[in-house]
């Protein structure tokens, strides 16, 4: 111990005197180390050992200290170094290993500070090239600036400037304010920029190219320009570019505007999305860059975003719509002065749900905190949760080299974050995201863009050291490091992410760290104890991350990390401050106050109050329904972030009610509380300005102004018109009337004849004026003398259809020296053109025309004339353009009669709401005299109802809304409606009941007789009387009487009909006001024919009590030609027993299938036996039934005639077979029977029986024999097979090939034919076995044939008999005989007859048989022989 105190002090002696030296050459503050806080040291092979743990004698006893893997490298370079198994040390080796030590300690505190002095080097210098780059930096300025030039037409002209600046400004070029671009005119225009000296080339230049050219420079440090003028002489003698005439040459094109524009759109998730807008001309050069934004962020092309802009039209098309690209997008235009957008939202609805019930995608999933193997996750959560609340997420990853989604989570997870851990480094990976319900697993989300794991901090490894002339040095920390091998402990273990589930921990890597790769070991223990176990298990930690998920709630938990290289495991780091599980995250509160504004006709503004814990929402969630259908419905799937919003898509004048979803990353809040129903219409707002100005009289000092309506009133009826005026030659407007004016129409009093006026006009509704119209032209105050009226006003447009229009307007104030007779109309084709046609040749009375013949979607204007006898004056101004097509909801007026027997004319609107009103007029301009006739308002339109209509009443009537008067419709009450309508009108109120069916008569199975009527439904009072035969009858025991009011059904039921039920029958109905009444006349043949069905019925109801046929006897023959004779049984049982008979006896070839009923008797063949009666009878205990078949005469000539039918049908094609005769034409058939009549035909002409033909048949074949057949039997053979009814034919073309082949065979089989006929043959051969007694004398005898006389030898077992004494030969001309004398055991053997000539040969085999006396027969032998 002693020793160990004095290598102590020395230590820290040598260790004070090294790091004061340290201090003196570096100039940097170093810490002094003592014993108590000793840093680890390094050395060749010695573990890293805190000096405040133990002592160097403590370390050598390895016994008792714990296992850890520094302990055993410890071990194992001891062992190598010494070379013995244990190692024991005393005294002064103790000594020298703790000197090693300390040397080593100095010698890494050296490499420190040698390090940390070069750190400080390279700064000085990176400042110092700094400090001489920003002496250097200077502001863009222009040496030598541009300068006007002036040229002629055609030349060449080159424009320069040089720019100066530190760092190298930014140069762009301008023409007449409009960034020049070089590729509008590439053949014209040359940029060069060199060494500072910026020049434009413009090669033949033109009156186009004139105008004034600026040169702009930008760096960070400022900006600067210069500006010079381009003048081009034209050699027509004006000078572009002039003062007089300067013009720029895109200023000779009109610019583009926005013509018809995108509106808010509806895309199906997944589905392509285009939006286009096209603009009222091609785009000018300039204007081409049409720029897109989404939610205000510029989008560019993509693999998803396709963007185009062609002449006159400009779109974006997303390939492929996700939640993510729903917003708001908007299309920028560039003009001569400003830029232009058009704006419209695009709503991207939930794709169908992968399960039924199931949740949709979440969205906006984002990768953050990107290490070597963990990545942190967060999106938003889906608007729609399904049929049940969203219960959490499962996160699924994609490693792009595999090509497969992997589910990364196997619970849950509840919030929308999840740490992502065990990922590959240097791995590209894309991550989505499911929600889950009770259904099932939803959608998945937009995949994230590939991420790749790496380490965040390598570019902090690596520093650039600038040296002289621009030359750089690269200096990595692992070339600084590369000494360091055992690792230090990591520092500042804390925790980044704490959720209810889960803590992430972060720490920072030692420093130095070290050229080797580090992992880590993460050790926790539960706050204030002492023993620390591993986390990480047996997982491998790459990054200084590390989620961890299994702790308790309620506990505190410490964590420290271990850094591990290939040369060993580093001490654990400080512990963390005690960690635990966080408070689950709640879900947001739902916002209030949710209010709904009128917008437009189809969208409502939404507002909103959010909630007052308001810090972790993302947005919201907005959801609608029509007012009592609680059918709700998403608005957006991207939550909006403000806490407005315009929802469209709406129905007009319907009413919605709305509420809204809070959002958060803990998911989504309850709804908030419904808003207020609204009905979608647009909001009020002041009307538009009046137009059309007109003079329609003057008196000297007065004018009589009338003007046309504003083309919008705001959504409120016009209240009034307020008018200014003012003089010729003045500049202020004066008003005229104070007081409102409530027609289109003022007189303007006080004026002084002779001067000239102007006049506007104001019109006022609830929401207040709006603005002014247009001036009108001077008009001259001077009284009107003229002999011709003037012009008609108010010209208006009613019941504008496809092709029709009709045409409105007020007769002229000034009528001029007589009275208006009549009226002239003009058109005009288009929205601009001035030439006007006559609509009429002959002057109209009426102040109302009818339109027809317009071309369907083509736009007109209208104007009017009025004519006396003067003449015909001014013309009105012309009309609004109007198109020839039907608006929407245009409907016609409808005439009828209500159910009290009133005419009406009806006419239904589909947009109304509680301040619309139905105007009836006659003749559009007469009102309706409520005397005659009463409107009524209702939901779904109006009824003019006529209170006594007559001739009076007929004319056109007319009906409009007052807030919409394009829904107008008029009908013509012409004396034909009121004829017919009285008519039906009397009808009503004289009504009779409705028969939906006369009297019918019906037999029920059993033999019951129903009598009934039906007529439309009546009511509980209904009344019916029965008359039969001029008596009021009711209900009887024999005779029921049934009335159902509510089916209007009659009937009456006879249990047995009789004679003394004849008659005619009468009901007669009442109900109310209506009365009908019907006859039935049940008499004569109808009523015996209905009592004989009715006894019949009853007879068979009775036989079906027992067992009876359900289908009778019948025949039929089957495609194998057989004759099937069946019947089938019902309502059998057990007892029950089928018997068939023939002309009285029994037949007992019946199958009879008791299951199904079916009994059935099979002939194969039919003959004449078949013919007679047949007869089945089934009976059992509760009856019996019989059912009969005649099978003869007409029913047997009709069985043959069907079975000859079906023999010609199973026919087979003709075939030809070759004899030694002949040829055989033959036809299979399956059964031939006489019955059927066949003919042969040769060419078509019949072939008639002769020696060389000879037809015949059988059972299973028809043929014809053809013999000796020569080249004229070649030709088309007929088979004609008659039934009795048809003839079928089957066809062989005998020639050709066919013949060839036929006739060669015919002729080998008729070479065989003669050879077998001359072969020598045995025609009556022997025995197959005979038995002889020994000692007796046997004689064969054989009979022969052939030509020439056949040769004939005897053989015994196969070979020739030679021996003559035994045996006998006897040789005649068709007989051959050998007799065996004295027949002896030995004889006993084959003996065989061979004959030959040269046609052939034959042989025949016996087998004798010798027996002793006395022996007994063998078996199947022939005795024969004789005694000598």
């Amino acid at each position: 111990m002693e020793t160990r105190m004095v290598m102590q002090r020395e230590q820290e002696e040598q260790s004070s005197q090294m790091s004061h030296s340290m201090q003196l050459s570096s100039q940097m503050k170093k810490r002094t180390f003592t014993s108590s806080d000793e840093e680890p040291s390094y050395s060749d092979f010695y573990p890293i050992i805190p000096a405040d743990l133990m002592s160097v004698k403590e370390i050598l006893d390895m016994d008792n200290f714990p296992r850890h893997r520094t302990w055993e490298i410890l071990k194992e370079t001891l062992a190598e170094e010494h070379h013995r198994d244990k190692w024991t040390m005393f005294g002064n080796e103790a000594e020298k290993v703790e000197l090693d030590v300390i040397r080593n300690q100095r010698v890494l505190r050296t490499r420190v500070d040698t390090m940390a002095i070069r750190k400080q080097a390279e700064k000085k210098a990176s400042a110092h090239m700094e400090y001489l780059e920003r002496l250097s930096q200077k502001a863009p300025d222009f040496p030598i600036p541009l300068r006007a030039h002036t040229v002629w037409e055609g030349m060449t002209v080159t424009l320069s400037c040089t720019v100066q600046g530190c760092p190298p400004p930014k140069v762009t070029w301008f023409k007449d304010g409009v960034p020049l671009r070089m590729s509008d005119q590439p053949w014209n225009y040359s940029l060069q920029q060199r060494f500072g000296l910026n020049s434009l080339e413009i090669r033949r230049c033109s009156p186009d190219d004139a105008g004034e050219y600026k040169v702009i420079a930008k760096s960070p440090l400022g900006e600067a320009m210069t500006f010079g003028t381009l003048l081009v002489n034209s050699y027509l003698g004006a000078l572009a570019g002039s003062e007089c005439s300067k013009t720029s040459a895109f200023k000779h094109e009109q610019e583009a505007q926005f013509g018809n524009i995108f509106l808010p759109t509806w895309v199906t998730e997944g589905d392509s999305l285009t939006l286009q807008c096209t603009f009222t001309s091609d785009l000018l050069p300039f204007q081409q860059d049409v720029t897109w934004f989404r939610d205000g962020i510029q989008l560019h092309p993509s693999s998803n975003v396709d963007i185009r802009t062609v002449e006159d039209k400009a779109s974006i098309t997303l390939k492929a719509a996700h939640k993510e690209h729903e917003g708001v997008y908007t299309a920028r235009l560039r003009t001569w002065d400003e830029t232009q957008d058009h704006s419209a939202f695009v709503y991207v609805e939930d794709a169908s749900a992968a399960v039924l019930g199931g949740p949709a995608s979440p969205l906006a999933v984002q990768v953050s905190d990107v290490n070597k193997d963990y990545v942190f996750l967060t999106w938003q959560p889906p608007s729609a949760d399904g049929a049940s609340p969203v219960e959490g997420y499962y996160v699924e990853r994609y490693d792009l080299r595999q090509g497969e989604w992997v589910r990364c989570n196997v619970r849950i997870q509840k919030s929308c974050h999840f740490p992502m851990f065990g990922l590959k480094e240097g791995t590209l990976y894309q991550f989505r995201v499911r929600a889950v319900n009770q259904a099932g697993v939803g959608r998945p989300s937009k995949a994230t863009e590939p991420v790749l794991t790496a380490d965040p901090l390598e570019h902090t490894r690596t520093m650039v050291v600038k040296v002289d002339r621009g030359r750089t040095v690269t200096i990595t920390k692992d070339e600084l490091e590369g000494q360091v091998k055992a690792p230090f402990p990591p520092t500042n273990v804390h925790a980044c992410e704490v959720s209810d589930t889960y803590v992430v921990l972060s720490w920072t890597e030692p420093e130095p760290r070290g050229r080797e790769p580090l992992t880590f070991f993460v050790e926790r223990s539960l706050a204030g104890k002492s023993s620390w176990q591993l986390a990480s298990l047996d997982m491998e930690v790459n990054s200084p991350r590390f989620s961890v998920f299994d702790l308790s709630k309620g506990q505190q938990y410490c964590f420290r990390v271990r850094s591990i290289n290939k040369y060993g495991v580093s001490d654990p780091s400080e512990p963390s401050a005690p960690i635990s599980l966080g408070k689950p995250q709640a879900v947001p509160a739902p916002p209030h106050s949710v209010m709904a504004i009128r917008d437009t006709d189809t969208s409502v503004l939404l507002l909103w109050q959010e909630p007052k814990e308001k810090d972790d929402i993302l947005g919201y969630y907005l959801y609608y329904s029509e007012v009592g259908k609680q059918d709700w419905k998403t608005v957006n799937n991207k939550p909006v972030t403000k806490t407005r919003f315009t929802v469209h898509g709406l129905k007009n004048r319907k009413e919605y009610v709305f509420r809204v979803k809070s959002v958060s990353g803990a998911g989504n809040s309850s709804y908030s509380d419904e808003s207020r129903p609204i009905r979608v219409k647009a909001a009020i707002s002041v009307p538009s300005a009046p137009s059309a100005i007109a003079l329609l009289l003057c008196t000297g000092s007065e004018m009589v102004l009338g003007w046309r309506g504003p083309a919008r009133n705001g959504g409120d009826p016009v209240r009034g018109y307020y008018l200014d005026q003012m003089e010729g030659g003045m500049k202020t407007w004066r008003e005229v009337n104070v007081k409102p004016a409530k027609e289109r129409q003022f007189k303007v009093c006080n004026l002084t004849s002779g001067h000239f006026y102007q006049f506007r006009v104001f019109a006022a509704n609830m929401a207040g004026v709006g603005k002014p119209s247009e001036a009108s032209e001077a008009f001259l105050c001077e009284k009107w003398t003229m002999p011709e009226p003037g012009c008609p006003y108010d010209v208006e447009f009613r019941e504008v259809r496809d092709g029709s229009l009709v045409l409105l307007w007020a007769a002229p104030l000034y009528e001029g020296r007589s009275p208006v007779t009549g009226y002239f109309l003009e058109i005009s084709q288009g929205d601009q053109s001035d030439n006007w046609t006559a609509l009429n040749e002959k002057p109209i009375c009426d102040t109302h025309y009818k339109v027809s013949g317009l071309q369907a979607g083509q736009t007109y204007r209208l104007r009017v004339s009025a004519v006396n006898e003067a003449g015909v004056g001014c013309a009105s101004l012309p009309t609004e353009p109007v198109t020839a097509e039907s608006r929407p909801g245009a409907k016609d007026i409808e005439i009828g009669v209500d159910n009290d027997g009133f005419i009406f004319l009806g006419y239904e609107a589909d947009e109304t709401d509680d301040d619309s009103k139905f105007l009836w007029n006659k003749n559009y301009t007469e009102p309706i005299d409520a005397g005659r006739a009463r409107a009524e308002t209702n939901k779904d339109g109006s009824v003019l109802t006529f209170t006594d209509p007559s001739e009076e009443d007929l004319g056109l009537y007319t009906v409009e809304m007052s807030d919409n008067p394009d829904q107008s419709s008029s009908y013509d009450f012409t004396a034909e409606d009121l004829e017919r309508l009285k008519e039906l009108s009397w009808q009503v109120r004289n009504p009779l009941i409705a028969l939906k069916s006369g009297w019918q008569v019906e037999v029920s199975e059993q033999g019951d007789v129903r009598l009934w009527l039906q007529t439309e439904s009546l009511s509980d009072a209904a009344e019916l009387r029965l008359i039969f035969n001029e008596r009021e009858i009711t209900s009887t025991p024999h005779r029921k009487i049934n009335f159902d009011k509510a089916k209007g059904l009659v009937e009456i039921l006879f249990d047995q009909l009789s004679q003394e039920d004849e008659g005619s029958y009468t009901a007669q109905l009442k109900d109310g006001r209506a009365k009908n009444q019907s006859t039935l006349v049940f008499v004569d043949q109808k009523f015996r024919q209905t009592l004989a069905l009715a006894h019949k019925k009853r007879r068979d109801h009775q036989r079906k009590s027992g067992p009876y046929f359900q289908e009778d006897l019948s025949w039929r023959v089957n495609e194998d030609c057989e004759l099937i004779i069946k019947c089938t049984v019902t309502n059998t049982n057990k007892d029950t027993s089928l018997k068939w008979f023939k002309e009285g006896a029994a037949v007992t070839r019946v199958v009879y299938d008791q299951s199904s009923g079916v009994s059935t008797l099979t002939i194969p063949q039919v003959t004449k036996e078949e013919a007679g009666s047949f007869r089945a009878v089934v009976s059992d205990g509760r009856g019996e039934d019989v059912s009969a078949l005649e099978l003869l005469d007409d029913e047997y000539d009709k069985l043959l005639q069907q079975l000859s039918k079906q023999c010609a049908l199973s026919a087979s094609p003709l075939k030809v077979q070759s004899t030694a005769v002949g040829f055989v034409l033959y036809c299979s058939l399956k059964y031939y029977i006489t019955h059927m009549k066949t003919s042969w035909l040769f060419k078509e002409k019949r072939i008639d029986q002769e020696t060389r033909t000879k037809p015949g048949s059988n059972t299973e074949k028809v043929w014809i024999e053809i013999c000796n057949p020569t080249e004229k039997d070649k030709g088309k053979y007929t088979l004609e097979m008659f039934d009795g009814k048809e003839t079928h034919k089957r066809y062989l073309d005998l020639s050709g090939q066919v013949f060839d082949d036929a006739l060669l065979e015919h002729q080998r089989l008729k070479q065989e034919a003669i050879a077998e006929k001359n072969r020598a043959k045995v025609t009556k051969g022997l025995p197959d076995v005979v038995a002889i007694m020994e000692g007796k004398s046997l004689c064969l005898t054989c009979f022969i044939d052939g030509e020439p006389a056949p040769e004939v030898t005897w053989l015994r077992n196969d070979k020739e008999i030679a021996d003559q004494t035994q045996f006998t030969f006897t040789r005649e001309p068709k007989c051959s005989t050998i007799t065996i004398n004295n027949v002896n055991m030995a004889d006993s053997g084959k003996y065989s007859i061979f004959v030959r000539n040269q046609y052939g040969s034959e042989k025949v085999d016996v087998t004798v048989s010798v027996y002793k006396h006395g022996d007994k027969l063998p078996a199947h032998a022939v005795e024969m022989g004789f005694y000598a």
